[in-house]
């Protein structure tokens, strides 16, 4: 309960606080809508969807206006530098850009579900009222509009009306279907499933955004749910006059009520982020004609290609990562990958796996299952767009942090071994960071090679400076065959590892976590220790029950911090 309360409860404040103005503003919205006195008439054929209807486009308005902050990158990269957030909770909430940006997308579908609904009772209302067979208050209504000097109530207009082609023909009707297509397509395309298996149909269906909210923009315009007029309501006594419907063209004291639709408020909730996004889109472009070079380019084993690049004026931290085009594979796709260099470099670096479409076809074009290295002019060109913030650029925040990777999801931290390699190699300030916790979990040999080398030049920087207690790493294999163990076997008492060449020796199978936390907060009694992770969503389920479970409820105690790393 206390590591909820220190880690979680921000969360659920703002979670709250966003369920909160939704419920108030369909609410009062909703209360507003079913009093007011100048949609009184509306509500005489449409009854309480009206309310219903426009409860939920309120509600619609000010998600809409939500869903797009949580993914401008350059804005919370800003965020994240601001001095507001450099520490504790709040800045932690800025890795769970993407967990909001899904909660308010639910929210829109939800509320544009009800609204799409209550429409569609209100047209069938609509067009009963205004039926054959109609008679009272309603067909009154309905029938207003035909003569000189009347405005009309009902917009099905006539008895023989299909209210489906009337509706599709009006500008409310045309936008709301287009509106409700892109949602579906948005929708069902960014199911878990759909990505992993293509994640270029989810960018490019996500996309259709652009339809939505020019849709979304121009719905309103239709004015298809009116109202009667102030001026009407001053002549015209609802109270009065709604029982004398048959004398209203000859009465002097109830004249004909007068009708309008509803000024269009959507543009007003997403004209600034709208706005904002699109100077994201723009810094973009600006971004995609600065000239990146490719300074060298290096194939690993398990498929990894090592890119290694410079750009003008390009600046880092270690944890950052990059979106990158290569618009030779496609001219629209932006694709994040970790910067695994760090900022001491003269030059910044991906390494990126052949894991779908669009990464193996990176691969091939620079050649890395051939071993034959093409000139520099000959190579694809490359756009870059960054660097942005991420949770673990927070890793040297805590006394003492544990990394956590599994497979290639050790590129993230890297950048973080190699800027501690620097540390100890240059005379600077000392670090706030007094131990670092290092796993990978990986089940392919061949991928320990490439980041061997960089554990192996720490392990001996560290050795020759007398820091060895800053950095304790744990390499856990989980795959290997028959021969590969009578290896393993073979060479078990030689001082180096028969895999990774360090001194310390590979572990076979995957760690046993309760004893590592466990060791951990026995080692640190009174740290904040944060753990940070890049990898599969079960074992970060793991790690996340391993935080709260080993966090002290007192205040004075250790205190897990979790961090998974997400773009």
């Amino acid at each position: 309960m206390g590591y909820w309360i220190l880690n979680e409860s921000l969360s659920v404040i703002l979670v709250l606080s966003w369920l909160g103005v939704n419920f108030y503003l369909f609410i009062d919205t909703f209360c507003w809508y079913e009093k007011e006195e100048s949609f009184f008439y509306t509500r005489v054929i449409l009854g309480s969807t009206l309310a219903w209807a426009r409860a939920s486009a309120i509600c619609l308005n000010f998600n809409c206006m939500l869903i797009l902050l949580p993914i401008s990158r350059n804005l919370i990269s800003f965020i994240r530098g601001a001095s507001i957030c450099c520490r504790g909770p709040w800045r932690r909430q800025l890795d769970k850009n993407l967990k909001f940006h899904k909660l308010v997308a639910y929210g829109i579908v939800v509320n544009a579900t009800i609204h799409v609904a209550a429409h569609v009772c209100n047209l069938e209302r609509y067009g009963r009222a205004q039926s054959a067979g109609a008679q009272g208050l309603g067909a009154a209504l309905s029938q207003l509009g035909g003569a000189a000097g009347e405005t009309y109530l009902n917009p099905v207009r006539t008895f023989q009306a299909n209210t489906t082609t009337e509706l599709l023909m009006t500008v409310a009707g045309i936008t709301g279907l287009m509106i409700s297509l892109a949602l579906t397509l948005i929708v069902t395309s960014s199911t878990e499933f759909i990505r992993q298996i293509s994640y270029e149909l989810f960018w490019y269906t996500h996309h259709v955004f652009i339809i939505f909210f020019i849709s979304l923009a121009v719905h309103g315009t239709g004015r298809i749910v009116r109202g009667q007029t102030p001026e009407s309501l001053l002549l015209h006594n609802v109270t009065i006059c709604r029982d004398h419907y048959a004398e209203w063209r000859a009465a002097a004291q109830c004249p004909v009520p007068q009708f309008s639709g509803k000024e269009p408020s959507t543009w007003k909730w997403v004209l600034g982020p709208v706005v904002l996004y699109a100077c994201e889109r723009i810094i973009r472009v600006w971004r995609f004609q600065q000239e990146v070079v490719i300074t060298k380019v290096v194939s690993h084993p398990s498929g990894v290609l090592e890119l290694r690049m410079k750009k003008r004026h390009f600046k880092m931290a270690p944890g950052q990562y990059i979106l990158v085009q290569c618009p030779s594979i496609s001219s629209l796709e932006w694709h994040p990958f970790t910067l695994t260099s760090a900022p001491q470099e003269d030059s910044f670096s991906v390494h990126i796996r052949a894991a779908g479409d669009w990464t193996g076809a990176l691969c091939q074009a620079f050649d890395a299952e051939g071993q034959a290295l093409k000139e520099p002019w000959n190579l694809p060109r490359l756009a870059v767009d960054g660097p942005f913030g991420a949770a673990l650029t927070d890793v040297f925040h805590y006394p003492v942090s544990v990394c956590i990777a599994a497979g290639i999801g050790v590129t993230p931290f890297a950048a973080v071994l190699k800027c501690l390699w620097y540390r100890c190699c240059e005379a600077q300030p000392p670090l706030a960071l007094s131990k670092v916790y290092f796993y990978w979990i990986c089940r392919d040999s061949r991928a320990f090679e490439w980041f061997a080398d960089l554990l192996l030049s720490l392990e001996t920087r560290m050795s020759e400076q007398g820091k060895t207690h800053l950095l304790s790493y744990h390499i856990f294999l989980t795959g290997w065959d028959e021969n590969q163990a009578i290896h393993i076997a073979l060479h078990w008492d030689e001082n180096t590892d028969v895999i990774t060449g360090l001194k310390q020796k590979t572990f076979y199978g995957r760690p046993n976590w309760n004893n590592e936390f466990r060791q951990i907060a026995y080692n640190h009694p009174s740290s904040s220790i944060g753990v940070f992770f890049c990898g599969p969503k079960a074992l970060s389920k793991t790690l996340q029950r391993m935080c709260r479970l080993y966090s002290s409820a007192d205040p004075r105690g250790v205190h897990f911090y979790y961090n998974k790393e997400s773009f």
